[in-house]
């Protein structure tokens, strides 16, 4: 392990700790009825919130996209793409009817999402055995993260499996090398997750400036293509070792 792996291992373990303190000695998070007033509620065809709903579809398409190249014995890549087709199903089902019961099933998939890349980019990054080793750890640590939040109407344990890879994700990029060409995917997915958590905490600006379409629909749309992108990059890299 050189000076450059040892910073990533000091700030990860850092942030790690303060996040988890944070999150500790932090008021209980309940879940602000108001989420789910989105700026663009019209039906079509019969369907309640249309855009917000059918703007799921680009999750369905990326995840079969990636299942056709990644077979469950490649189990990490094979969750991540399977929790696209349940987030498409998922979010689709809870714009359906916005309230926190179907939120329940929007929010598992995602951190199936969440927790899945961050061992994929450890066993890429760091190492292969222990992102493997890691995955089913993790996606039960996120999956309990829902359901604390069911049983005790507190988000903090979801806020820090979902804002936490936010920060892991970047120091393992920038500290250690990949064992793949073409990380520009991870880069590329980062960033329209950024732009996609923008355009959701501003729904309402959004559809108020454009009138056509919110800020939520182009929220569904860009983190879709982020995904697409790396699915992109996966399919154009090259094995380097390291």
């Amino acid at each position: 392990m050189n000076r450059k792996n040892k910073i990533g291992i000091y700030l990860l373990s850092f942030f790690a700790v303060v996040a988890i303190i944070g999150i500790s000695i932090s008021d209980v998070i309940k879940q602000d009825e108001a989420y789910h007033c989105f700026s663009d509620a019209k039906p079509w065809l019969g369907i309640p919130n249309f855009w917000n709903v059918v703007s799921n579809f680009p999750y369905l398409i990326v995840g079969v996209l990636g299942l056709r190249k990644y077979s469950i014995k490649s189990k990490q890549y094979f969750i991540f793409f399977c929790s696209m087709i349940l987030i498409a199903f998922g979010s689709s089902y809870y714009h359906w009817n916005p309230n926190n019961a179907t939120l329940v099933w929007d929010r598992l998939p995602m951190t199936l999402a969440f927790m899945s890349i961050v061992s994929i980019i450890i066993s890429e990054f760091i190492s292969l055995d222990l992102g493997k080793k890691l995955v089913f750890p993790f996606l039960l640590i996120g999956l309990s993260s829902v359901m604390y939040w069911v049983v005790f109407d507190d988000l903090r344990f979801y806020a820090l499996v979902q804002f936490y890879p936010m920060v892991a994700v970047p120091i393992i990029m920038l500290t250690f090398e990949s064992r793949y060409t073409m990380t520009k995917g991870y880069w590329l997915l980062f960033l329209s997750y950024f732009l996609a958590k923008l355009c959701e905490h501003y729904d309402h600006q959004i559809h108020h400036a454009l009138h056509i379409i919110s800020g939520h629909t182009i929220k569904h749309v860009v983190s879709a293509i982020g995904v697409y992108m790396l699915y992109d990059a996966y399919t154009k890299r090259e094995y380097v070792g390291k």
